[in-house]
C-alpha cells in the first residue's frame, strides 16, 4: 500500500509493544515521523533504535491529567506539529471475570484509560489540527463495541463509549478539515490477554482456544489504509475481523 502525503507526523498512544508498535513500524515505512507515546521509555527506546530518527519518544501516561494538558508544548523537537493523532492506550487488566468478582476500583480505571484518557489527548491536540485546518484523528475501538460479550462489562463499557466519542466527534468536526476514524478490531493475538489475566499460561490457552486471531500487523495496514484515502474521503468505521 502506499500512503500519499508521507513526511506528516503522527503521535501514537500506547506505542510500547503489540498493535501500537507495529503501527509505528507501518507509519515509519511509509516516511511518516511518528511520537511514540506510553508510560514507560524502556521498550519505546528498543522501538527508536530500531525504526531511527523518524521516531521520537515520549513518556506518556494517559491518566496523568497534568502531563496530557501540556501534550502539545511537551512534543519532542521538530515533532510538534500533530497531523495525525492514533488513540491506542488501553488495557483490561483485570477483566473476563463477572462484574461482582472486580472490584469498583478495578473497573473504573479501565475507564479512566480506555475513555477519559482518550478524551484528554484529543483534547490537547485537536487545537492544532483546527488552526490549520486538516487533521485525521484515529481512535482504536473494538467489535465489543457494537456486541458486548459476558465478563466483560467495563471493557464492553469503555469501547461502546470510545465507539460514541468518535461518532460525535466526526459530528462536530464536519467541514472542519479534520477526519475522525474508528477501527474496531476483532480478536489480535498481543500481549493484551497476559495484562488481562494477569498469566502467560493462560493468555496462550485464550488465544489459543479461537479458530483465528488477527495479528497487530493487520490492525496497522487498516490504520494505513484509512489514512491512505484523499482529503476529500473519510473513512468513518472499519470492522476487521479474522477469517477462522
Amino acid at each position: 500500500m502506499t500512503i500519499e502525503n508521507g513526511g506528516k507526523t503522527a503521535l501514537v498512544t500506547g506505542a510500547s509493544g503489540g498493535i501500537g508498535g507495529a503501527i509505528c513500524r507501518q507509519l515509519v515505512r511509509h516516511d511518516y515521523r511518528v511520537v511514540a507515546a506510553a508510560r514507560g521509555l524502556d521498550r519505546l527506546e528498543a522501538l527508536a533504535a530500531e525504526l531511527g530518527p523518524n521516531l521520537r519518544t515520549l513518556a506518556l501516561d494517559v491518566n496523568d491529567r497534568a502531563a496530557t494538558a501540556k501534550l502539545a508544548s511537551s512534543l519532542p523537537a521538530g515533532f510538534g506539529r500533530i497531523d495525525i493523532l492514533i488513540n491506542n492506550a488501553g488495557h483490561d487488566s483485570g477483566g473476563r471475570r463477572r462484574f461482582d468478582e472486580g472490584s469498583a476500583e478495578q473497573w473504573c480505571d479501565i475507564i479512566e484509560t480506555n475513555v477519559q484518557g482518550m478524551i484528554r489527548v484529543t483534547h490537547a491536540l485537536v487545537g492544532g489540527m483546527l488552526q490549520r485546518g486538516h487533521g485525521h484523528i484515529i481512535n482504536l475501538g473494538s467489535i465489543a463495541g457494537l456486541k458486548p460479550y459476558a465478563s466483560g462489562s467495563a471493557y464492553v463499557a469503555s469501547k461502546y463509549a470510545v465507539h460514541g466519542f468518535s461518532e460525535a466527534l466526526r459530528l462536530d468536526y464536519a467541514g472542519k478539515g479534520i477526519r475522525v476514524t474508528e477501527i474496531m478490531p476483532g480478536l489480535v493475538r498481543t500481549g493484551f490477554a497476559e495484562q488481562r489475566l494477569g498469566d502467560a499460561a493462560r493468555a496462550q490457552a485464550f488465544y489459543d482456544s479461537f479458530d483465528a486471531c488477527l495479528r497487530p500487523e493487520d490492525v496497522a495496514e487498516t490504520v494505513c489504509f484509512a489514512i491512505a484515502q484523499p482529503r476529500h474521503v473519510e473513512i468513518s468505521q472499519l470492522v476487521v475481523l479474522p477469517v477462522a
